[in-house]
């Protein structure tokens, strides 16, 4: 009986220590680059927030959550159809979980905003600043660095965006990619019984109109 239930308490600490990350391409991070207004070239488009979106998943032991928040302002820069820059300003007072209802969904999206994870009364507020845009392996496809900024911590980051749609009026891209959440200081781990993954995953889709 002993050794069952040290098997029992060994396979329950191996479970909680396995908190697989969500499906998505972790994200280079490295410290953030500095920049200078007259490196962005290109005509501005203002991001158009409601065709715009943002999702993030989270998973744990036991399962995962899914959700949004919400895009606050931004700007896109193209010239000669390719683009050459951006800015975003994400409001993280909206961040929430789209999985749940109710009293669940009430207490996560609480959680989400308290200084557990995201702190938005002291940190409303997240940026991402593009720093340098290289091509990829098609004409519609980039590598995009720039400086993302959360709870009051700046990193660079370089993931694959892919952009479809580029016309006079109006510009349509999209990113998939991992972020590891300690980097900005997001660090709670979860209960005992079920961790929490130590990577977010974002699924981006930017619009922008001239």
């Amino acid at each position: 009986m002993k050794k069952i239930t040290l098997l029992s308490a060994v396979a329950a600490l191996v479970l909680a220590s396995c908190a697989g990350n969500p499906e998505g391409k972790k994200a280079e991070t490295k410290d953030s680059v500095a920049i200078t207004q007259s490196e962005v070239v290109g005509n501005a488009y203002t991001v158009d927030t409601t065709a715009s979106k943002v999702v993030w998943t989270g998973t744990k032991v036991t399962g995962k959550h899914t959700g949004t928040v919400a895009i606050k302002s931004g700007t896109v820069n193209v010239d000669n159809g390719k683009l050459t820059g951006a800015n975003v300003v994400l409001d993280m007072t909206t961040i929430g979980s789209t999985d749940l209802e109710g009293e669940f969904k009430g207490k996560l999206d609480g959680h989400l905003k308290s200084e557990d994870f995201f702190a938005v009364e002291k940190f409303p507020e997240a940026t991402f600043t593009v720093t340098e845009v290289k091509p990829g392996a098609t004409d519609a496809d980039l590598n995009i660095s720039g400086n993302l900024v959360i709870k009051g911590v700046s990193k660079n980051i370089t993931f694959e965006a892919k952009v479809v749609e580029a016309t006079e009026a109006a510009v349509k891209a999209t990113a998939n990619f991992n972020i590891t959440r300690a980097d900005w200081g997001v660090t709670y781990e979860g209960k005992s019984d079920d961790l929490i993954s130590k990577e977010i995953n974002f699924d981006i889709t930017l619009v922008a109109n001239k």
